[in-house]
């Protein structure tokens, strides 16, 4: 299944016949050259790293492929800049991704930019007044950045039909996520806010869709009955690369162990959704996330923490996370996390879920692996060496794997492990091209609802509990190494 096989809600015609309800009619004709409804896209924060590295090129692919020439795109930020810069910038970005067209070309011309403060209540309301049709407002901000700017829209209020687009990390604990959702339902409905979770729009990710419910070979497996433990691993050679500001307020746990693989084992884990509507996926999903807790509630013994020394990554050499600049040791912020799920559902009862997440690991892996149980009886007489079943799904790689064991050449009765390999396709968008296609056509299984942005939080705080309390210790390992050589040799 590729990216281009997101899944959707409603058909076509539906959903282009919501959004004229509620869009506004004074669209201006010159951003209108398509057979949709003109609709604006703010982005907020657009001379930030986000919009110009992530945002715009994924944009760029939407609109190449969609011919979404009724779109409005303008930016806004505190700095100063004029029209003809910023679609500069825009047209930089759609062509770093390979978006060329008519299309392309006239959401590039019409682009405009728009000097502001987003916390402002006078400068949002400037901002509200350039838009044309129905109002998407990407958060392209700092955390805290965008609950202060979603107060001020509280209070001044915002157009009908308005969507919000939110970055993760969505608060700081379940309290704090909780209060931001009722902060929103104050003036916008939930089906209008859109928490952006990108690892949800790379077609590695939704390949599992695929590979769990297209065929009647693999998802008969996948249970308690043959699975013996499953691990869900983002392990990458990238450093800080100078991201102190948010990571180190941050760390692993929170920023991709709380957020993306939650949702990555959700998706792994759910129960087959009759459809892949929008209810029916994000359903199976929250229902995953309320059974899952700390395996055996102790999470002093199933997470562990570490952060990199200094080492060697592919030649190039990394100081010490601490000596990074705007690092603040005191802090303790992990760059290494690994914790052990519980998932209470009849399906995965007694099957440990193991979630890890590293920077500047030398040999990264990036998948889900389902480690099999071992054969019930394997018949006298079969000789050699008989290694794990497991079937390993790409995260970052595009493919898949099965490790089985079958005869060896020659002597018949001598067992030999294999591998079956076969690759994924790429996705039609880059990740955010999916996540925008969600937002702009009100299709919503890729966003995270908000019962599950507060299950996430509740699911690890316990550890975060452990971790301040100083009842895990802080481990160290060589960048460019595995982690702590330790930590292999410990499992549920």
């Amino acid at each position: 299944m590729s990216g281009a096989d997101a899944p959707r809600g409603g058909s076509k015609g539906e959903r282009a016949g919501q959004a004229g309800k509620q869009a506004e009619p004074e669209a201006k004709s010159e951003a209108r050259s398509g057979s949709g409804q003109t609709q604006t896209l703010l982005i907020l924060g657009a001379r930030g790293d986000l919009t110009a590295r992530l945002l715009l090129p994924g944009l760029g692919g939407l609109v190449a492929s969609s011919s979404l020439t009724d779109l409005f795109l303008v930016g806004s930020d505190r700095g100063e800049e004029d029209d003809e810069a910023w679609q500069a910038v825009v047209a930089q970005a759609f062509a770093a991704g390979e978006a060329s067209g008519p299309a392309v070309d006239t959401v590039v011309r019409n682009a405009r930019y728009v000097a502001a403060d987003a916390t402002d209540e006078g400068d949002l309301r400037r901002l509200l007044e350039c838009r044309r049709g129905r109002l998407t407002l990407y958060f392209a901000l700092p955390a805290a950045v965008t609950v202060e700017a979603c107060r001020a829209l509280a209070r001044i209020g915002v157009p009908d039909g308005t969507r919000l687009v939110l970055e993760k990390p969505f608060g700081t604990d379940a309290a704090s996520a909780t209060a931001l959702n009722e902060l929103l339902h104050g003036f916008v409905p939930e089906d209008h806010v859109h928490r952006v979770d990108h690892f949800l729009g790379m077609s590695t990710v939704l390949n599992i869709l695929g590979v769990r419910f297209a065929n009647r070979v693999v998802e008969p497996l996948l249970s308690a009955e043959h699975v013996e433990a499953v691990d869900i691993v983002f392990d990458e050679t990238l450093g800080l690369e100078g991201r102190a500001g948010f990571y180190d307020v941050t760390g692993a746990l929170r920023d991709m162990i709380q957020s993306h693989l939650l949702q990555v084992l959700a998706i792994a884990a759910m129960p087959p959704p009759s459809t892949l509507e929008q209810l029916e996926v994000r359903d199976s999903k929250a229902h995953i996330l309320r059974a899952t807790r700390v395996w055996d509630d102790r999470p002093e013994r199933f997470s562990r923490r570490a952060r990199y020394t200094a080492g060697t990554i592919d030649g190039r050499s990394l100081p010490s996370y601490v000596d990074e600049e705007g690092i603040d040791p005191a802090r303790g912020t992990e760059t290494l996390a690994e914790v052990v799920f519980a998932v209470d559902t009849w399906r995965w009862a007694g099957v440990p879920f193991r979630v890890r997440s590293g920077k500047a690991i030398g040999s990264p892996r990036q998948e889900v692996t389902f480690w099999f149980k071992a054969p019930q009886h394997v018949p006298d007489g079969l000789t050699g060496e008989a290694r794990a079943n497991r079937l390993h799904i790409g995260l970052g790689p595009r493919r898949l794997q099965m490790d089985i064991n079958i005869n060896g050449p020659g002597d018949p009765s001598t067992i030999s492990p294999v591998t079956l390999d076969t690759r994924f396709g790429p996705g039609e968008l880059f990740e955010y091209g999916e996540v925008l296609r969600g937002v702009l056509e009100d299709e919503k299984p890729l966003s995270v609802r908000d019962d599950m942005s507060v299950e996430s939080w509740r699911i690890v705080q316990p550890v975060l509990d452990a971790w301040r309390d100083g009842r895990v210790p802080l481990e160290e390992y060589p960048a460019g190494s595995a982690g702590p050589a330790a930590w292999e040799a410990r499992t549920p």
